[in-house]
């Protein structure tokens, strides 16, 4: 599948904004840390991949109530959904200066119906490589690679599953609507988007 950016500047994905504000104190802090013991850019972004894959749960798998969206919160709350997660990679890859896009994908849910899925994807060696920080439990081992993808989830289109080619600089309005008026995450399960 062929990645489009959804902005041709590529400095629109090392922005800061509302939701990706990697200028905040815990974001740079966070990320300071990391970097300390990173060699290169590459390593950083493995680390920070990791970190926020191991060490932040995904809530539906921890049981938090709590809904996160903004970067730094997801990083000082400990929590977050795949949006949220993806959010607070992005800040940190970001605040290194690594370009990062948010991109989603359209999957089955628990329920027989549909949800959008979201991720990211950086940019190294002039290609975008997609990394999916959801967080790995019992038949989902997402890695992080610019070797060819080692996301959570393969969509299967029979399924009525896609990937979308998209590349954001921002979050989609629409994830972004959902996870502000939620406020707790199982109101968030009954309107998750189910296609953008």
């Amino acid at each position: 599948m062929e990645l489009i950016q959804n902005t041709a500047d590529l400095s629109a994905y090392l922005a800061a904004d509302e939701v990706i504000d990697h200028h905040h104190p815990v974001v740079r802090e966070t990320a300071d840390r990391l970097a300390a013991s990173a060699a290169h850019s590459y390593a950083y972004a493995q680390a920070a991949y990791e970190f926020v894959r191991d060490t932040i749960p995904h809530s539906q798998d921890s049981g938090d109530l709590r809904v996160t969206w903004r970067a730094s919160d997801v990083l000082a709350l400990g929590t977050g959904i795949c949006y949220a997660k993806a959010h607070a990679l992005a800040a940190l890859l970001r605040a290194e200066d690594i370009p990062t896009a948010l991109c989603y994908q359209r999957l089955t849910d628990d329920e027989g119906g549909h949800a959008v899925h979201g991720l990211v994807a950086v940019r190294f060696h002039g290609a975008w490589h997609r990394q999916d920080p959801r967080g790995n439990k019992p038949g989902v081992d997402a890695r992080f690679s610019l070797d060819g993808e080692r996301l959570a989830w393969i969509p299967d289109p029979a399924a009525g599953e896609l990937d979308y080619p998209v590349l954001y600089a921002e979050p989609h309005p629409v994830v972004l609507d959902a996870l502000k008026a939620a406020p707790d995450r199982p109101y968030l399960w009954k309107t998750l988007p189910d296609a953008l």
